[in-house]
């Protein structure tokens, strides 16, 4: 596989990784459509989604090991990324959570490590975990996901807590609340936002003003949401099961938004007021 360039973002060390990559939820789930998902996954690695996002929450490891078989021979590629369930995020439940996703992915290493939510583990515990798995060489960075910005400030002044990569939130046109406290936070931190759910799963593409944009662009909504995404500086893992689909992903890394597109999109989906409780799916 060569990858093409769908744009970058960069991590707080600096290192540049694909700014649109590839969700997995609710992959694996299917045995009609799992040889289906697999070309999509290294379809989506080849055009240069090379960004991997699953879970041990998804299928109950299921998307992981559907992740581990389409990338075998080509993970040297890939920007693998999973998350602990909270349930799982004492020092030691961190741990033994990331080898078992681990042995799912059939990989040595996971490139990014996140916390799912947070649960009933203080974040200490959980930074311990990430610590170990650092030192043991199992991950090399660690994050987190749906925290907003009161918790990423108290995570933040936690021993070790300021190696914080990236959080990976709810974030398309209809859930812009981040935009009045988190982004601006992490942006000033220098924490990589990334989004999930970046067209809603699929509910945000009926919308009449979405489907105005697009067709004046030559476009479809789905590649104009996650277009937008990108051009707030916030990376985006969409979820595609099809080949066709992955296609139609890729062309938004590709899509420029004018200021009378923007403009209108504003209209239709208005930035937050005030502060807004973080959402999560």
């Amino acid at each position: 596989m060569s990858a093409e360039s769908v744009g970058s973002i960069a991590l707080p060390s600096g290192e540049e990784i694909a700014a649109l990559g590839q969700g997995t939820w609710y992959l694996g789930e299917d045995p009609a459509r799992r040889e289906q998902e697999i070309s999509a996954l290294r379809l989506g690695v080849e055009l240069g989604m090379t960004v991997v996002d699953t879970a041990e929450m998804y299928g109950d490891g299921a998307a992981e090991e559907l992740v581990g078989e389409a990338l075998r021979g080509h993970r040297e590629e890939v920007f693998l990324v999973s998350k602990v369930l909270p349930g799982h995020a004492d020092r030691k439940g961190t741990v033994a959570a990331c080898e078992r996703s681990l042995r799912r992915l059939r990989a040595e290493r996971l490139d990014l490590y996140l916390l799912h939510w947070r649960g009933r583990w203080p974040l200490e515990e959980t930074l311990a975990g990430f610590t170990d798995l650092m030192e043991a060489d199992k991950i090399r960075y660690w994050g987190v996901s749906n925290l907003d910005a009161a918790d990423m400030v108290e995570l933040t002044t936690l021993p070790g807590g300021a190696a914080v990569a990236a959080d990976q939130v709810l974030y398309n046109l209809s859930r812009r609340g981040i935009e009045w406290d988190l982004l601006p936070w992490c942006r000033e931190a220098g924490v990589t936002v990334m989004a999930y759910s970046p067209i809603e799963q699929g509910r945000l593409l009926e919308g009449e003003a979405l489907g105005a944009v697009a067709r004046a662009l030559g476009a479809t909504p789905a590649q104009v949401a996650l277009a937008w995404v990108l051009q707030q500086g916030v990376a985006a893992i969409p979820r595609s099961g099809s080949p066709d689909h992955v296609r139609e992903n890729r062309a938004a890394a590709d899509l420029h938004l004018p200021t009378e597109a923007l403009d209108a999109l504003d209209r239709a989906f208005p930035p937050p007021s005030g502060p807004t409780p973080l959402e999560m799916l």
